[in-house]
This record gives structure tokens, sequence and C-alpha cells, in this order.
């Protein structure tokens, strides 16, 4: 079964932003499934926002997250 958007709901989203990248950690349920936290991150390139694999976080980053994911865990 292929994804589908309209199956997707969120109950919680906050976005932090940085230099040239910003983080958003958001709590989803899918076809109403256990919500999940999810924490994504994108970059900006010549004006747009793309995607990336999140991997690693500075310190900085990781300060700034912390507390938006506490708030996230909260909502679920």
């Amino acid at each position: 079964m292929p994804y589908d958007a309209t199956l997707d709901v969120s109950s919680f989203k906050e976005v932090i932003e940085f230099q040239n990248t910003r983080i958003s950690v958001g709590v989803y349920s899918y076809n109403g499934a256990p919500k999940k936290l999810q924490v994504t991150r994108e970059n900006q390139i010549d004006g747009a926002w793309n995607f990336t694999k999140l991997g690693r976080m500075s310190k900085e980053e990781a300060q700034g997250v912390i507390p938006i994911m506490i708030k996230a865990i909260e909502a679920m």
C-alpha cells in the first residue's frame, strides 16, 4: 500500500531555525496508528528549503531541539 498523505495526522509541530538550516519536531499518527515523534532537517539552498537526512546535530542545535522534543512528548 503506497503512502497516502491524507492519512497522516499531525497533532504537534514546531520548527527551530538556525543559520541555513531548520529542524522540525512533530508528532504524527498514520491511519489511526499510535502517535510517533518525528525529527527532520531542511537546508536552505538558493533560497529554497530542501529536505535532508537529520544525522548529527551541533551542540547549539541539540540544545534548541531538546526542549521542543519534551513538549512534543507531552503532546503524545
